[in-house]
C-alpha cells in the first residue's frame, strides 16, 4: 500500500510558515532546540509510522481487541509501538529534562502524533494516554509516586489511563460513586467501577497505571468532593516485584470503529484489596484532571483531523487513477468513442475533493494554533502574556475538539462517496476511516458538552474578554487580507460574519442575564457550528494572505502551484461553507422554542 496517508509538505508549511514554530525557539524552555533537529524528529516519526503503524491499519480492524481470561488481547504492534515510543522519546517529549523529558514544543509533539494518527489511529492512544497519566503524577504527585511510576511509563514498559466515566454517571462527573477509604498505612482502599477506559488493559503491559477519580468517604457532594488517585493494576512490593492490586478487567467493549484500540470496563476492589495513592490534595481531583483535559481535547481534534487527512489522501489517489465516464462536449452530449475521463476531471468529484481539502487542512491549522497557544501559555514571561493566551486557548479548545470531529466525519463521508460503490466495500479503507472517526465526536466530552462549554462558559469568561481577544486576532488577518486586492472581498465577508456573531449573542445574552440558562443554551450546538465556520474562515484567509505574499516572492520555499492551491481552497471554503452561517444565524435568532421540555410531550 502506498504510504500517502499524510501530506507532509502541508503539515510542515502550516507548522513552520503559518504558525511560525521558529518564533517559539527563542523562549527559554526551547532554547536547546533548533529547526533542523525538530524537523529530524518529525521525519523520524514519519519513518517510524511508515514502518510500524500504517502497514497494520487494516489488519488491526480485522482482528479487534477482545477480552479473555481477565485481560484484553490486542494486536502485537501495540507492544512494539509502546516500547519504541518510549525509546524514541515520544512519550517523554513534552516533559522537563529533569523528569526524563525532551522539552520539545507542544506544536512539534502534536505534529508528530498527527502523523501517527493518520498512519494508524488505533495505535497512538496507547502511548498518548500513558503520557497524560504520567503528566498528572509529575505535576501533582509526591516524589515517591514519581519515582515509583514515571520512569517505567516514559519508557513505554508500563501503560497509563484516565478513569473518569462510570456506568450510572456517564459524562456527569458530579454523580461518580467510586469510593476511596483512607487507611493508617498511607494508601486508600478503592472500590467501584469505571467504563469506556481506553487502553485499560492488554497482555503486553507489565503494568497499567490508572489515574482514578473517586470520592473519599465523607467528601462533599458534586464535583467539589472528587479526589484523584494512582491505582496501578499491579502494585510494587518492597523487594521491587509486582503483585496484583485487585483491579479487574470486567470486559472489553466491542465497537464499530477503532477496533484495535481497546476500551475496557474496570472493577476496583472486588476482593477488598485495591490500593490507591492520593495525588495532590483531597477534593481537587477534577481540577487536577483538567490539566490533562485541554491536552486531551487537542489530541482528539488532532486525531479526527488526521483520520480525515488519511481519508482525503486515499480518495484523492483513487480519483487520480479511476477512469469512468466522459466529459460533456459543447452540445451537452458525450462521445462514446472518446477515451474515458479520470473521475478527478468531473466537477462534482472535484467539489467533494475540495470540500475534503478545505476541512482537512483547515482543521490541521486549527490544531496547530491550539498547540501554539499552549506553548505560549506554558512559557509566558509576563502575567499579561500568560493571561491573554490562556484566554485565547480557552476560547478555541471546544472548537478544536469539535470541528475536526464533526466536519472531519463529513469530510470522510465525501471521501467515501468519491469511491462510489467501492467506498462501501471492505477492500478499500474509506469505510474504515468512516467508522473510526465517528467516536471523535464522543471522546473527551461530546459535541453537546463542548458546545455548552463554548457558549455557556467561554463566551462569558471574564465578561467576554476571551471572545474579544479572539475577535481581535481575526481582525488582524482581515486587515492584512484587505491589503491584497484579490482577497478584499473575502476579508469583508469574514468581517461581516464576525459582526453577525455579536448580533446573535445580543439576542441570546438576555436569557442568560435573566437566569433562563436552559433557553440560552438550547441551541448551543448551532452556535458552535457558527463559530467553527468563522474560525476556519479566519485560518483559511490567513493561509491565503501568506500564499499571496509568497507568490510575489521569487525566493519562495514551495512551488507556485502549492501556494495557488491554498488560495483556491480558501475561495472554495468561502463559497460553499461560509454561507452556511446565514442559515445558522437565522435559526439562532428565531423566537420559536421547540426543544425545551414542557408539560406536553411531542416526541412520540
Amino acid at each position: 500500500m502506498p504510504k500517502k496517508y499524510v501530506d507532509i509538505e502541508t503539515l510542515k508549511y502550516i507548522l513552520y510558515d503559518i504558525h511560525k514554530l521558529e518564533n517559539l525557539l527563542s523562549r527559554e524552555r526551547f532554547q536547546e532546540h533548533d529547526m533542523e533537529s525538530l524537523d529530524l524528529f518529525i521525519d523520524s516519526v514519519k519513518e517510524f509510522s511508515d514502518r510500524e503503524l500504517y502497514p497494520y491499519f487494516k489488519e488491526m480492524d480485522e482482528t479487534p481487541a477482545y477480552h479473555k481470561d481477565g485481560t484484553v488481547i490486542v494486536h502485537k504492534q501495540v507492544q512494539k509501538v509502546m516500547h519504541q515510543s518510549g525509546e524514541m522519546g515520544i512519550i517523554a517529549a513534552l516533559f522537563d529534562y529533569e523528569d526524563g523529558g525532551l522539552q520539545i514544543p507542544s506544536s512539534v509533539f502534536h505534529a508528530a502524533l498527527y502523523i501517527m494518527d493518520a498512519a494508524n489511529n488505533h495505535l497512538p492512544g496507547y502511548p498518548s494516554l500513558t503520557l497524560g497519566a504520567a503528566e498528572l503524577i509529575i505535576e501533582f504527585g509526591a516524589d515517591a509516586l514519581k519515582e515509583t511510576y514515571v520512569p517505567n511509563m516514559l519508557s513505554g514498559v508500563w501503560g497509563g489511563t484516565m478513569c473518569l466515566t462510570e456506568p450510572q454517571a456517564g459524562s456527569s462527573l458530579s454523580d461518580i460513586t467510586t469510593k476511596a477509604t483512607p487507611t493508617e498505612d498511607g494508601f486508600y482502599k478503592i472500590t467501584g467501577q469505571k467504563i469506556f477506559i481506553s487502553g485499560g488493559d492488554h497482555q503486553f503491559a507489565e503494568n497499567i497505571v490508572h489515574l482514578v477519580l473517586a470520592r473519599i468517604e465523607g467528601a462533599p457532594q458534586g464535583t467539589k468532593g472528587i479526589s484523584l488517585f494512582v491505582v496501578p493494576k499491579n502494585r510494587l512490593k518492597p523487594d521491587g516485584s509486582l503483585t496484583y492490586n485487585d483491579v479487574m478487567t470486567v470486559a472489553d467493549f466491542q465497537k464499530m470503529g477503532q477496533k484495535g484500540y481497546c476500551t475496557t470496563h474496570l472493577g476496583f476492589g472486588d476482593q477488598d484489596d485495591c490500593r490507591g495513592w492520593l495525588v495532590g490534595e483531597e477534593h481537587k481531583g477534577l481540577n487536577q484532571m483538567f490539566l490533562m483535559m485541554n491536552g486531551a481535547r487537542i489530541a482528539v481534534g488532532r486525531g479526527a483531523a488526521a483520520i480525515a487527512m488519511a481519508a482525503y489522501r486515499t480518495s484523492l489517489q483513487y480519483a487520480n487513477e479511476r477512469p469512468q465516464g466522459r466529459k460533456l462536449s459543447a452540445d451537452g452530449k458525450k462521445n462514446p468513442t472518446e477515451k474515458q475521463s479520470l473521475i478527478i476531471e468531473h466537477p462534482d468529484v472535484r467539489r467533494m475533493l475540495l470540500l475534503q481539502k478545505s476541512i482537512v487542512e483547515g482543521a490541521l491549522s486549527l490544531v496547530m494554533l491550539a498547540a501554539k497557544y499552549h506553548d505560549i501559555v506554558t512559557t509566558a514571561t509576563s502575567k499579561e502574556e500568560k493571561e491573554k493566551y490562556h484566554l485565547l486557548l480557552e476560547m478555541i479548545i471546544p472548537i478544536v475538539k469539535t470541528y475536526p470531529s464533526e466536519a472531519g466525519a463529513e469530510s470522510v463521508d465525501n471521501g467515501l462517496q468519491v469511491l462510489g460503490g467501492y467506498g462501501f466495500c471492505t477492500d478499500f479503507s474509506l469505510q474504515q476511516y468512516y467508522r473510526d472517526i465517528r467516536i471523535m465526536a464522543l471522546y473527551e466530552g461530546t459535541t453537546g458538552i463542548q458546545s455548552q462549554d463554548l457558549l455557556g462558559r467561554k463566551v462569558t469568561l471574564q465578561n467576554g474578554m476571551g471572545l474579544e481577544l479572539l475577535s481581535a486576532e481575526i481582525l488582524k488577518t482581515i486587515i492584512a487580507a484587505s491589503n491584497h486586492e484579490d482577497l478584499k472581498s473575502y476579508a469583508t465577508t469574514l468581517g461581516n460574519k464576525l459582526q453577525l456573531s455579536q448580533k446573535i449573542l445580543g439576542k441570546l445574552m438576555p436569557f442568560a442575564k435573566e437566569g433562563n440558562y436552559e433557553r440560552y443554551l438550547a441551541d448551543a450546538n448551532l452556535f458552535m457550528e457558527y463559530m467553527s465556520i468563522v474560525v476556519l474562515g479566519w485560518l483559511w484567509l490567513e493561509m491565503a494572505v501568506d500564499a499571496s505574499d509568497n507568490l510575489i516572492n521569487t525566493d519562495r520555499k514551495y512551488s507556485a502551484i502549492f501556494y495557488e492551491s491554498k488560495i483556491h481552497t480558501m475561495k472554495f471554503y468561502f463559497k460553499y461553507e461560509v454561507p452556511k452561517t446565514n442559515a445558522l444565524a437565522e435559526s439562532l435568532m428565531n423566537n420559536e422554542v421547540l426543544t425545551i421540555k414542557n408539560d406536553k410531550e411531542y416526541i412520540l
